[in-house]
């Protein structure tokens, strides 16, 4: 075994050393798109790296790139960049990404949310009575324009664990944004439903016909625009997006909006940094194992809001109520909805940016704290009625002069995992927020409508600030959940998971852990579970999923129920004793792919 590791250092070395690195060479798939709505899929079996991601041609080009010898890190940005051309409507180069990094030994979280322009402030959202904008009047124009960190965040993981050169990287999204690519079941129904984006000439001449109607399905679409850029990126790496002439493009979008200007500029744009946080990861037991979990720390609310549901739900009698019929009981959804309930109360008190909000009790895993979840736990009467609407808790000795966060509507994102050949592995969720985010389109790719995260309101109706208000040079709080699980006696990998879909996203990943720790269940399986949550209100179901006997119980116990659509877009990769296996939600267009 020593040998074999001295061998694999050796040519690690070599690679990094020699003048020849690892060649990637890349050939477009002949690839059927994924069908829309609801698509069984099987898993996938893999024995030395995997990628999943939300379209095919996206796995399929970081499928090529670990092929090739390059890292997870190499592989993720190869389907970033595919994403971009392919899913606009979801992430891309004009957002942000929080990517969750495993070197087989540590876990390192890079943020690459994006952040309020410097002339941005609280009064950002108000309109000229002084109230709060209503939704889409903040999203479409330049206002909701975030400071993008996406290429700026690869750029800086690259450095540290890039094996393949940058440049290669960009290749399989040049060739089909030169070549073109076939137009989505997806793409093509979002574009079609989108009430906004025709507004923008630029977006609606790319997405649809002379006639006004949508592009096609199977349509061959090429983006010369985007290539350019990408060409640029590949040559001067994110300088050229952050700087020069594609920057001056973002800044006169935004600020030239004839209804809605925004205000970045050029400096906004150049002095954007990523940071590397400190992931936040909690011990877990489950099926008489302990596991570690690990995810991002604020500004993403995810990982805390995830650990406190998993933690709350094992102080109830939730660990005794299994599966019936391959679904969750009434019991069980009645203890689940309240420990979110009771999570998403804590995250409305406390969850913002760390370096503009501090912690209660002066440390996030305070909200994680064992006896802090017990104490919660005991909130819920297992037997109902529904609690309806939780309080915040107090995690111990804390004060704080916020005011709890009205909701607001969360939209968006994509997810990618990956687990490569040298034991490495990623969990990254990257989003422009909103479908096709600002609806507003600069050089082959769409701008995010980020800073509509922040909350509308800066105060509450005492004068109380809001934890996550809008701030200069803020970034806003976010759902995001990509997630690393490990065991924790070996500290091996266990899964890496995720998915999009707003303030949702934090039950699509509880849901996935929950049933592969507790429940058994492979990725797959675990995924094609039906979606089930609440937001501190109604407890939500996904529509035609859930028998009526089911539905009744949870309304006999006092909750408000909404049958729903509710669109999660998983995808995880778990270790098995044969190598890897990987899921993909039926709901989408991702796959799995791997050797």
């Amino acid at each position: 075994m020593k040998l074999k590791l001295s061998l694999l250092a050796a040519a690690a070395m070599l690679a990094a050393c020699g003048t020849a690195p690892p060649k990637f060479s890349y050939s477009p798939p002949l690839l059927p798109e994924g069908a829309s709505g609801y698509v069984d899929k099987p898993g996938w079996a893999a024995r030395k790296f995997a990628v999943a991601a939300a379209n095919p041609l996206a796995t399929d080009a970081g499928y090529q790139v670990l092929k090739a010898g390059g890292s997870a890190v190499d592989a993720a940005i190869a389907v970033q960049m595919v994403l971009t051309l392919v899913e606009p409507q979801s992430s891309g180069i004009g957002g942000g990404a929080f990517l969750l990094h495993f070197n087989g030994k540590d876990v390192e979280a890079f943020d690459g949310r994006e952040t309020a322009p410097a002339g941005a402030d609280d009064k950002l959202f108000l309109g000229a009575d002084g109230k709060p904008v209503a939704f889409y009047e903040g999203v479409v124009g330049g206002r909701s324009v975030g400071v993008p960190g996406t290429v700026r965040v690869l750029e800086m993981a690259h450095k540290q664990y890039g094996k393949l050169p940058w440049a290669q990287l960009m290749q399989p999204a040049i060739v089909l944004a030169e070549g073109g690519f076939k137009v989505s079941p997806r793409l093509n129904t979002l574009a079609k439903g989108d009430a906004h984006l025709k507004k923008d000439s630029t977006a609606s001449a790319y997405f649809f016909k002379p006639d006004g109607e949508v592009l096609d399905v199977g349509y061959n679409l090429r983006n010369p625009e985007l290539a350019a850029v990408l060409r640029k990126i590949s040559a001067e790496g994110s300088k050229a997006l952050h700087e020069g002439e594609v920057a001056q493009a973002i800044v006169d979008k935004v600020q030239k909006h004839p209804t809605n200007p925004g205000k970045m500029t050029l400096e906004d744009l150049a002095g954007y940094q990523p940071k590397k946080r400190a992931p936040l990861c909690h011990d877990y037991r489950a099926q008489d194992k302990d596991f570690r979990i690990c995810g991002f720390p604020p500004p993403s609310s995810g990982a805390i809001a995830v650990g406190q549901i998993l933690g709350i739900l094992g102080n109830t009698p939730a660990a005794a109520l299994p599966l019936q019929n391959g679904l969750p009981s009434a019991d069980w959804l009645h203890l689940y909805t309240e420990a979110a309930r009771l999570a998403f109360a804590d995250r409305g008190q406390y969850l913002a940016d760390p370096d503009f909000v501090q912690p209660p009790a002066g440390n996030w895993m305070s909200l994680l704290a064992p006896s802090y979840l017990a104490e919660r736990a005991r909130l819920i009467q297992p037997a109902g009625p529904s609690m309806k609407t939780a309080q915040p808790g107090t995690p111990g000795p804390v004060s704080t002069s916020h005011a709890p966060m009205p909701d607001q509507p969360e939209y968006g994102t994509s997810h990618i995992s990956i687990v490569d050949g040298y034991g490495n592995a990623i969990a990254m969720t990257t989003t422009i927020e909103d479908v096709f985010g600002s609806r507003q389109m600069v050089k082959g790719f769409m701008l995010n409508n980020e800073l509509t995260d922040f909350s509308f309101a800066p105060a509450d109706a005492q004068g109380r600030p809001i934890a996550n208000r809008v701030q200069p040079g803020k970034r806003p709080r976010s759902s995001m959940a990509p997630t690393l699980v490990f065991d924790k006696a070996t500290n091996q990998l266990v899964m890496s998971g995720g998915s999009p879909g707003g303030a949702l996203i934090i039950h699509f990943t509880a849901k996935t852990l929950y049933g592969v720790l507790n429940w058994g269940l492979n990725t797959q399986q675990a995924i094609n579970l039906p979606n089930f949550g609440s937001l501190n209100g109604p407890s939500l179901l996904e529509e035609k999923r859930f028998p009526p006997a089911t539905v009744e119980a949870l309304r006999g116990r006092g909750a408000e129920v909404r049958e729903q659509a509710l669109t999660s877009g998983l995808q995880a990769i778990q270790k098995t004793p044969a190598g890897l296996f990987g899921g993909a939600d039926p709901r989408r267009e991702g796959v799995v792919l791997g050797d």
